[in-house]
C-alpha cells in the first residue's frame, strides 16, 4: 500500500488483541487498490493462515461493514473508498490487513466486456495552447486492479516526481513546450501508454522599430528615440525563427575489454559521462560496453530507426579504429589481430544512413585513432554524402595520428573527453563548442605535438545540442519512437518477494549503461519465529558462460559502481553485463538462508525470481546479428570467444603503437614506435560492400 494508507489507523479491535508479532496469524493475500469508473464492481480479498481457525471482518475506513465476515468482499464502487480486512483466530488474536483504496472515477467507462482488471485508458491527455506565465496541466486517467501507476514524459524523456494522474506546470516557459505522454503501469508488469498531446506556449514576439532621432530641448546632443533587441525574422510569416528538433537521439559505444588487442581504460568512463551530460540535454541515449562486430550493427540498426525528420542524432564511439583512404573504421572487440576485410565497422556508411532519415542534424564524434594504413589495393565505391548541410565531425585526433587517454584508476580519461565535457552543455553552435574543445586541448603540454583535435562540418544553421524539442506535427512519429526507445531503458520493476517462511524480500534494479544492470536486494520484513537470515543471489548460468564479461575482468565496472552507489543501502547486490546477449528472460535464483526461533540448524528456501528482458535485451540485438554475416567468412566472429585462464593480453608499453592509443605519456616518454612494431598489427582494408549489406 500507499505511505499514505499505511498511514492511516486501523479499526477498533472489539476486545481482540491486536499484536501481529506474536499471534502466528500470517497474511497470505493482501488485498489490492483499484481504479474504476463508477459502478463497476470490485472484489477485495484478503486470505491468511494461523494457528486455529481465522475469522473475516472488513471495515470501510473505521466503520465496520455488516456481513462482511468472509475472506472476499464485493463492492459496487460509486464512490472513493479505503478498505481493510481484520483477521483474528479463536484466541482472540487478530491482526490487519493494508489498507486497500478504491478510487471511482466519473467519467465513461469504455471497459471493454469480462474486463478481469487490466489496464485500460479511460480519460487522454488533450492538446493545450498556453501563454507564457500561465498555468498548464494534462490529465491521464487509467482503470485497472492493481491500482495504476502513473510516469509522464516529456518529448520521450522521462520528468522526476511527475507521477500523478495530472501533470501540472504552475508558471508556463518556453521550455516547457513540447509533446507529452503518459506511461501508466501496475505492480504486475503490465503496462500502457497513453496519446501524446502537445503543450504549445505563445510569447509575445518582438519587433525592432526603428524611430527617428530626436534633438534634446536646449542641448545640442542629438538622442535616440528608443531601443529595441533586434529579433531575427521569417519574410514569409513575419514571426521569429527559432531552430528546434523535433527529437534527440545518441548512441554512444565504448568499446574497452579487447580480446586480441591492447584493453583501453577510460572508454566507460567516457561513455558514462557522456550519457549524462547528453541527457540533460534532453537526448535519448542508449550507452553500450565492450560490442562484437554483429552486435556493433545490430545496435546501429535500432539506431536508425529511432530517426526521422528534424532529429538531432549523434553518434559516439571510443574505442580502437584507424583510418584508409579518407574513411575511418572502428574495431569491434572480437577483432582478429592483424584485423581482416570483414572485421571492422566503416563509419561513413553509417553516415550515409542518418542522411537518408532526413535528420536535422548528425554529429559523429570518434574518439579513437587514426593512422593510415596503407596498402595496394583499389578501395570499393563510398557513396558520396548529399549536400544537406547538417553534419558536423569531431574527431579526436587528426589524420594519421593517435588518441590517447589519461590513466586514473575509476576515473579515467580519454583527452578528448576530459575538455568536451566542460563545454557541451553551453548554448552555443556544436562546431562552436567543438573549437572551444580543441582550443583547450591545444594548450594541454601532455600531447603537445601528439594529438591535435580535427573538425569537419557543412552546418549551415547555428544549430545546438541545447535546442529545444518542439515536436508539434510530429507526434505520432515521436510515440512510435518512444515506444521503441524505451524499451531499451527499462529496468525492471521493484519487486517484493514473500517466502515461505514469511521473511520479506525487497529487489530493486539500476543501470548506468544500456547493457550492464545492478540488481540490489534488501530483507525488508521477516517474522518473530525467524531468529536470523541472510539472503543471495545466483548468477544465471548464461551469464557464466557466453555473455559475461568478454575477458572476466569487471574491476573498472565495480568500481564505477561502487563509487555511485555509495548512499545505496542493500544487503546484497550482483551486478550483470553483457545483457545485450540475453536471449531468454532473466532468472535470477534468491536463496535465503536462516534459522527459526524452535530450530538450531539453518534452513533454506530457494525462489526463481523472473525479471523479463531488461534494458537493451528487449530490443533483441542478436535476431538481426544472422543477416549480418559475411557469407563466405573464413571465421565466425558471432559468439565471444571465451578465454582460458592461461590466455594473456599483453598491455606492454612497446604495444602503444596499436590502432588505438588512449594513454597518456609522460613528458620523459618516447611517443614514436618502430615501423617493425607498428606493422606487426596493420589491418587490412574493410570490405565495404559486405557493410552495405547491414546498413540498408
Amino acid at each position: 500500500s500507499s505511505p499514505l494508507l499505511s498511514s492511516l489507523p486501523m479499526p477498533s479491535g472489539h476486545g481482540l488483541t491486536h499484536s501481529p508479532r506474536s499471534t502466528g496469524i500470517v497474511i497470505t493475500k493482501e488485498p489490492e487498490c483499484a481504479s474504476v469508473p463508477a459502478g463497476c464492481p470490485v472484489t477485495l480479498q484478503c486470505s491468511g493462515i494461523g494457528p486455529t481457525a481465522l475469522h473475516y471482518q472488513w471495515f470501510e475506513g473505521k466503520e465496520e461493514i455488516a456481513g462482511a465476515t468472509q475472506s472476499v468482499l464485493l463492492i459496487d464502487a460509486e464512490k472513493t473508498g479505503v478498505y481493510v480486512c481484520r483477521v483474528n483466530d479463536e484466541q482472540n488474536q487478530c491482526v490487519f490487513s493494508s489498507w486497500a483504496k478504491v478510487k471511482v472515477h466519473l467519467i465513461k467507462s469504455g471497459l471493454p466486456q469480462n474486463w478481469q482488471g487490466e489496464l485500460v485508458i479511460g480519460l487522454q491527455p488533450e492538446p493545450r495552447r498556453v501563454k507564457v506565465g500561465q498555468r498548464a496541466s494534462l490529465k491521464c486517467v487509467a482503470f485497472g486492479i492493481p491500482a495504476p501507476l502513473y510516469q509522464w514524459y516529456k518529448n520521450g524523456m522521462q520528468l522526476p516526481h511527475q507521477n500523478k494522474r495530472e501533470l501540472t506546470i504552475a508558471v508556463t516557459e518556453m521550455k516547457h513546450q513540447g509533446s507529452y505522454l503518459c506511461a501508466v503501469t501496475n505492480n504486475r508488469g503490465q503496462e500502457c501508454w497513453s496519446s501524446a498531446a502537445d503543450i504549445t506556449v505563445v510569447e509575445s514576439i518582438g519587433v525592432t522599430v526603428s524611430l527617428p532621432s530626436l534633438r534634446m530641448e536646449g542641448s545640442c546632443e542629438w538622442r535616440a528615440a528608443g531601443k529595441s533587441t533586434p529579433v531575427c525574422l521569417n519574410a514569409a510569416t513575419n514571426q521569429d525563427v527559432r531552430l528546434c528538433a523535433t527529437d534527440k537521439v545518441a548512441l554512444l559505444i565504448g568499446n574497452m575489454n579487447y580480446v586480441n588487442h591492447l584493453r583501453l581504460v577510460a572508454t566507460m568512463m567516457d561513455v558514462f559521462e557522456l550519457s549524462n551530460l547528453l541527457q540533460q540535454l534532453d537526448f535519448r541515449v542508449v550507452s553500450l560496453l565492450d560490442l562484437t562486430k554483429e552486435e556493433m550493427q545490430s545496435a546501429v540498426k535500432q539506431f536508425l530507426q529511432l530517426l526521422d525528420n528534424g532529429v538531432y542524432a549523434l553518434f559516439y564511439y571510443a574505442g580502437h579504429g584507424y583510418e584508409s583512404s579518407g574513411r575511418n573504421y572502428m574495431v569491434p572487440v572480437n577483432a582478429p589481430n592483424p584485423y581482416r576485410p570483414e572485421s571492422c565497422i566503416n563509419v561513413q556508411k553509417i553516415l550515409c544512413k542518418m542522411q537518408e532519415k532526413n535528420t536535422a542534424l548528425n554529429v559523429i564524434l570518434l574518439d579513437m585513432c587514426r593512422k593510415w594504413y596503407n596498402h595496394d589495393y583499389l578501395p570499393s565505391d563510398l557513396q558520396p554524402l548529399a549536400p544537406t548541410g547538417n553534419i558536423v565531425y569531431g574527431y579526436a585526433t587528426c589524420e594519421d595520428a593517435q588518441a590517447y587517454e589519461v590513466q586514473d584508476g575509476e576515473r579515467s580519461s580519454g583527452i578528448f573527453m576530459k575538455y568536451l565535457k566542460r563545454h557541451i552543455l553551453k548554448k552555443e553552435k556544436v562546431t562552436q563548442i567543438l573549437e572551444n574543445v580543441s582550443e583547450d586541448m591545444g594548450k594541454d603540454r601532455l600531447i603537445t605535438g601528439k594529438q591535435v583535435m580535427e573538425i569537419r562540418h557543412t552546418l549551415k544553421e547555428r544549430r545546438a545540442l541545447t535546442d529545444e524539442v518542439c515536436a508539434s506535427g510530429y507526434t505520432a512519429q515521436l510515440q512510435v519512437r518512444n515506444e521503441r526507445w524505451s524499451k531499451a531503458n527499462e529496468l525492471p520493476a521493484r519487486k517484493t518477494i514473500r517466502f515461505p517462511c514469511g521473511v520479506e524480500i525487497e529487489l530493486s534494479c539500476s543501470a548506468i549503461f544500456s547493457n550492464v544492470m545492478t540488481i540490489y536486494v534488501n530483507i525488508k520484513a521477516k517474522p518473530s519465529q525467524v531468529s536470523e537470515c541472510k539472503v543471495s543471489l545466483q548468477r544465471p548460468k548464461e551469464f557464466s558462460d557466453s555473455i559475461s564479461d568478454l575477458v572476466g575482468d569487471s574491476s573498472q565496472i565495480d568500481s564505477l559502481l561502487s563509487s555511485l552507489d555509495d548512499n545505496h543501502q542493500s544487503d546484497t547486490t550482483l551486478k550483470l553485463c553483457g545483457l545485450h546477449r540475453l536471449k531468454q528472460p532473466l532468472i535470477i535464483q534468491m536463496t535465503l538462508r536462516y534459522q527459526s526461533c524452535k530450530e538450531k540448524p539453518t534452513l533454506k528456501e530457494i525462489v526463481d525470481v523472473n525479471l523479463g528482458l531488461p534494458l537493451v535485451a528487449q530490443l533483441e540485438l542478436y535476431r538481426t546479428m544472422a543477416a549480418t554475416r559475411v557469407e563466405g567468412a573464413t571465421g565466425s566472429y558471432s559468439q565471444v570467444p571465451s578465454v582460458a585462464s592461461t590466455s594473456t593480453i599483453t598491455k606492454d608499453a612497446s604495444r602503444a603503437c596499436g590502432p588505438r592509443n588512449r594513454k597518456a605519456p609522460s613528458k620523459q616518454e618516447v611517443v614514436h614506435s618502430a615501423r617493425q612494431a607498428r606493422r606487426a598489427n596493420e589491418p587490412e582494408e574493410n570490405d565495404e560492400r559486405e557493410i552495405s549489406k547491414w546498413s540498408s
